[in-house]
């Protein structure tokens, strides 16, 4: 049975149809990623699946529970957490205040555990830990807010566009981490507009292209492919 299950939604930003029929599921364990182009309704269905948007259609189920009309903040006790794009941090709070917002949902006893856990993730943290969030470079704020989300417990981890606007030494870095994450246990969700990094940590993935899924398979069986090198890996 999927972790998550997308049926069939769709979604408009007034009498723009963003999302036509798009469905998809998450198995638990797995990495799946959706990629394609600038605009092509990645952001749009993450943000529909946490709750921000809602769809006109269809459904969306997590553990075999309807969870379409469920209140964002409400899918976070679920076990279901988003890394939003533009990362979104608490600027004016410290690195560890961050971290403990994240835990709103979990027991006191647990939060000290759990930030050593986000500080073993990302020991660059650990060394801001009393740091101003809003001096960190944007690479450290991605882990932020990435190691923010982990605070929750999730089942599932949705991650929207964690390589934009990163120097291609942290995207490496940002992918390892999304690959020790998933190596422990984690369930992850991922748009990614960087398709080679992308399909090349999938168990599988599903291309959009204006709204519409056109293409699904492997990570490996989406690299090889003639369509998708050409559109998405510059082959």
């Amino acid at each position: 049975m999927a972790l998550l299950a997308v049926n069939n939604i769709n979604v408009y930003y007034g009498a723009i149809h963003a999302i036509k029929d798009v469905s998809f599921h998450v198995d638990e364990g797995e990495i799946v990623t959706l990629i394609g182009a600038n605009g092509a309704g990645k952001s749009t269905t993450l943000q529909t699946v946490s709750g921000l948007l809602r769809s006109k259609t269809g459904s969306i189920t997590f553990e075999d529970k309807n969870i379409s009309n469920t209140a964002a903040h409400k899918l976070v006790t679920h076990g279901l957490a988003q890394v939003p794009d533009g990362r979104r941090i608490f600027l004016q709070m410290t690195v560890r205040e961050n971290l403990e917002m994240g835990a709103f949902t979990q027991p006191a006893a647990n939060v000290e555990r759990d930030i050593e856990t986000v500080f073993e993730y990302f020991p660059r943290l650990k060394e801001r830990e009393k740091q101003i969030a809003g001096t960190l470079s944007g690479g450290e704020q991605q882990m932020l807010a990435m190691g923010r989300a982990l605070m929750s417990n999730p089942k599932l981890l949705m991650l929207d566009e964690p390589s934009m606007g990163l120097a291609p030494i942290l995207v490496e870095q940002i992918f390892e981490i999304i690959q020790n994450l998933h190596k422990n246990g984690t369930t992850i969700l991922l748009v990614e507009q960087n398709a080679q990094a992308a399909l090349s940590i999938a168990d599988r993935a599903y291309v959009l292209e204006t709204g519409k899924i056109i293409m699904s398979g492997t990570g490996e069986e989406l690299l090889k492919s003639p369509e998708i090198k050409k559109a998405y890996l510059g082959g």
